[in-house]
């Protein structure tokens, strides 16, 4: 973990001063004051991981990380674990649903296998990765990240099973009653809401006791959730803004903010999915979903949703005139 935790201690800080540009110019733009005050704040937010005044979004690209998770012989899922290479070879083709929020986005997909066919280990029992997996996944994750031509990046998932690794991880380190950061991911009967409760109980339980949030990753989490937490850090050195998608996403990210309370100021969160589990955490995390629209596909979808809203905001502010530009 040598990368991740150097990586976490030395995070560059954001453009402060590109950001009050845009902030001083929205409170002169040719409308009433405060009328789209949400978007502008996204379009300071934009300019300052940008690090320019006249923000912009041209080159969205999503990263998929997917990877396939032991605790799936818990019964925890309502799909059997092969859907996880289909959904990977749809994205692949362009054929899958991000693909074509993605064209209507202006945005490309790139699908990362990190664990396709190699499960990791049952989360009840056993640590979901050795210290070797464990960097395998976080390099994929930042190598990703590193070739990257993009504006802003969408991060996204598929892994059968990886909400109740997500749940383990948000229970482990949100704390509470752990039934209620479990949800019913692919639509499992109440029979299989209560098997997911009895995995997840049982990975908290196991590393009880385990402070460390990255290690808590490794050992409740899984690849794809390993793949990125690096990637988002990645992008942080890069200084490029990211959405983060639902569920499983936000999950990944809990353990940075975690170690650091800064570490997700480049992140915005594209939607709150009806995961009930995934609006404990954003509160928990003081993050607001640009989109609240009871999804609960993954991949990367809601986050995609949002990146027109993103464009939109940064438009909002370099292409309409302040009163001062208008009526000289």
């Amino acid at each position: 973990m040598t990368w991740f935790r150097s990586a976490l201690a030395e995070l560059p800080t954001g453009d402060a001063p590109s950001a009050a540009l845009v902030r001083e110019r929205a409170a002169d733009i040719l409308r009433p004051a405060g009328a789209l005050a949400r978007f502008d704040e996204v379009a300071a937010w934009v300019a300052e991981w940008q690090g320019t005044a006249s923000p912009a979004v041209h080159r969205p690209a999503a990263l998929i990380f997917a990877a396939d998770h032991g605790v799936t012989a818990a019964g925890v899922s309502k799909y059997p674990v092969d859907v996880t290479a289909a959904m990977l070879a749809a994205y692949r083709a362009g054929k899958s649903t991000v693909s074509a929020f993605a064209a209507v986005a202006g945005a490309t997909v790139d699908a990362i296998d990190v664990g396709v066919g190699r499960p990791t280990g049952d989360i009840r029992f056993e640590s979901a990765m050795s210290l070797d997996r464990f960097e395998e996944a976080a390099a994929a994750g930042r190598d990703a990240v590193v070739g990257l031509d993009a504006d802003l990046l969408v991060l996204g998932e598929m892994g059968i099973g990886n909400t109740t690794a997500a749940a383990a991880v948000a229970a482990a380190l949100g704390g509470g009653e752990v039934a209620a950061w479990v949800g019913r991911g692919t639509g499992v009967d109440d029979e299989g809401l209560d098997r997911k409760r009895d995995a997840v109980r049982l990975a908290v339980d196991r590393i009880a006791g385990v402070l460390d949030p990255l290690e808590v990753l490794r050992e409740v989490g899984g690849a794809e959730l390993v793949a990125m937490a690096a990637a988002i850090v990645a992008a942080r050195h890069r200084r490029l803004p990211v959405l983060i998608d639902g569920y499983v996403v936000t999950a990944a990210a809990m353990p940075l903010a975690t170690a650091r309370g800064d570490a997700l100021d480049h992140c915005l969160v594209g939607h709150c999915s009806s995961e009930p589990g995934h609006r404990r955490l954003l509160e928990r995390l003081g993050k607001q979903p640009m989109l609240d629209l009871e999804m609960r596909l993954g991949e990367g979808s809601g986050a995609m949703a949002a990146v027109p809203l993103v464009a939109m905001a940064c438009a909002g502010i370099t292409e309409v005139p302040t009163f001062a530009e208008w009526f000289r």
